[in-house]
């Protein structure tokens, strides 16, 4: 039992689980339905639920990884300030591209969810799905939704926008590395932004910015709508 819960273990078998991961989606042509963060988490849900450990218990041994969550989010902007000087010359389709981008991201969510007769709390938690897991999970607390599901919502959001981003980019003939970068990261948050860093330095720093930018007009957003909804309600 205290192997089971041993810190050391548990960032073995992540990382050991990320590099298989890795391998299998080079090693299948990087297809899409095999990125390595839904493999991963596909594969360590089943080792838990096959050794009988709570998820606190692997939270707590993979501190360690958790830990430089922070540095890294940080560390990207090394390669946006790279890009400083291209995105002086497209602040304003850059700007556009946010608010069109996050509005859409959180309306259609609300809007499917509303015309099936979700709650308001699921309407909350659903919102902001497109943010990063901290921004969405503080405001579904804040503003009484279900912290759990904007935590699923946020999850889904970024590995299935990170699985369709790829083909539906190439379907519609988008080949500038800022475009694509941009993209993933306002529709597919931190997981997007990673996937960009993987192929591409210029798709990862606008990746990065787009998480970023989303990140605050999602907080600005999603309390303005929770404003308006009475109003809407009582019209």
């Amino acid at each position: 039992m205290k192997l089971m819960s041993s810190p050391m273990l548990w960032v073995t078998v992540t990382l050991l689980v990320y590099l298989a991961s890795s391998w299998l989606y080079l090693r299948n042509g990087k297809n899409p339905f095999l990125i390595p963060v839904l493999t991963s988490v596909a594969a360590l849900i089943a080792i838990l639920k096959l050794t009988n450990t709570s998820y606190p218990v692997y939270f707590e041994g993979t501190k360690f990884i958790h830990f430089f969550v922070g540095p890294v989010i940080v560390a990207l902007a090394v390669p946006l300030y790279s890009q400083i000087k291209r995105l002086r010359e497209i602040w304003l389709p850059v700007t556009v591209a946010l608010l069109v981008g996050s509005s859409t991201a959180i309306l259609s969510a609300v809007l499917v969810a509303w015309a099936l007769g979700a709650s308001v709390s699921t309407l909350i938690s659903l919102a902001p799905k497109s943010a990063t897991m901290p921004i969405a999970m503080a405001l579904a607390e804040r503003f009484n939704g279900l912290v759990a599901l904007a935590a699923v919502a946020v999850a889904v959001t970024g590995i299935g926008g990170t699985i369709i981003a790829r083909p539906l980019l190439n379907m519609l003939g988008i080949k500038d590395p800022a475009v694509r970068g941009f993209s993933l990261g306002l529709t597919a948050h931190a997981i997007g932004t990673a996937r960009a860093m993987q192929s591409n330095e210029t798709a990862g720093a606008f990746a990065a910015l787009a998480m970023a930018l989303n990140g605050v007009a999602t907080a600005v957003i999603v309390p303005l709508l929770i404003w308006l909804y009475p109003v809407f309600i009582a019209g």
